[in-house]
């Protein structure tokens, strides 16, 4: 199994100044080039505390700057509110100047304050993602490219640099839903998955996207699927809990809410395929969402996973700084 982490870079209460939030991420990734994990994973988000990383790709710069092993990956790219050949310029330029260490994940976006802000209506995002994603393979696979749609029109562009990697770096599309999953499989991309759904569901959508795939003509092969699970670790499962339940609450409070246009879930599919019905988002996430206790309980349920998901490539999604250190230090040299 892989271990990569999705990098938040959350300013809670903005009680220390942002270069602090930046610095702190850094050195844990730092620590994470030295100590076995396969890929760091950074989050795009925009006009909120929630996550202060507006550009993945000038992040991925600091980062190939400060490490030597560690792949960099973008969990995601919000190809929706982008220019299609700025993208495939800047995740290739990032790909040249790290030594070919990108994994570029693309994803469609959904907070309505940024379409919004962006001047990007809501309802063409799936379009718009869809054809951004496609227009940047084309620019890495020719030498020139001619488009015309109607939302880009360009002729005879030669879009540099192209990627160090050839044909292009590995590419994942984020898939929150069925119907992304679905698509992702029908075009032969390859899916990352979570980190809100419950572990059923995400062992649902793994066989989804299996099926479809093969449906489809394409072949599973050695691809890899990353799945995120928000975690907490800690000398107690009484001392994790608390961990996960204040991370819970912010991401209620800050992201995963109705003010996103994200109504929360209802029902949710539990690890042995019982169907509950909640109305505590917060609990939701400690009963069949996050993979929280001690380092000994998490080791266990990171095993049981492995067979339960499928699971390839956890993608962790530390509640704490404490946590992310228990799990390396206690819990990681254990699953290599």
């Amino acid at each position: 199994m892989e271990f990569g982490l999705l990098q938040f870079f959350s300013w809670p209460r903005r009680n220390v100044p942002l270069e602090t939030v930046y610095e702190r991420a850094l050195e844990r990734i730092e620590i994470m080039d030295k100590t076995g994990y396969e890929a760091i994973w950074l989050a795009e988000h925009h006009f909120t505390g929630y996550s202060v990383c507006p550009s993945v790709h000038m992040m991925g710069m600091h980062v190939a700057h400060r490490t030597e092993n560690i792949r960099i990956g973008t969990a995601v790219s919000l190809a929706s509110f982008y220019h299609p050949l700025r993208l495939a310029e800047e995740v290739a330029m990032l790909d040249v100047l790290s030594g070919g260490r990108v994994n570029w994940g693309a994803g469609r976006g959904f907070d309505p304050t940024e379409f919004a802000t962006f001047g990007v209506p809501l309802q063409e995002s799936k379009e718009r993602f869809h054809e951004a994603v496609e227009i940047v393979l084309a620019a890495w696979h020719n030498e020139k490219l001619t488009w015309k749609s109607k939302n880009w029109e360009f002729n005879d562009v030669e879009v540099l640099p192209k990627p160090a990697q050839q044909p292009h770096p590995p590419v994942w599309m984020a898939a929150g839903s069925d119907d992304s999953v679905k698509w992702a499989a029908e075009e032969g991309h390859t899916v990352m998955l979570g980190p809100h759904n419950s572990f059923r569901e995400i062992a649902n959508r793994r066989d989804l996207y299996c099926e479809t795939l093969e449906a489809n003509g394409h072949e599973m092969g050695d691809r890899v699927i990353p799945m995120t699970r928000f975690i907490a670790v800690a000398g107690s499962d009484d001392e994790a809990a608390e961990i996960a339940r204040r991370g819970a609450a912010w991401l209620v409070a800050t992201y995963k809410n109705e003010s996103k246009g994200v109504p929360n879930p209802t029902e949710t599919i539990t690890r042995d395929g019982t169907v509950v019905q909640s109305d505590d988002p917060i609990q939701r996430y400690l009963d069949n969402v996050a993979i929280w206790g001690t380092p000994e309980k998490v080791y266990d349920m990171v095993q049981e996973l492995e067979e339960e998901m499928h699971l390839q490539h956890l993608m962790l999604a530390p509640l704490s700084h404490s946590s992310f250190m228990e799990f390396t230090d206690k819990v990681l040299p254990k699953l290599l």
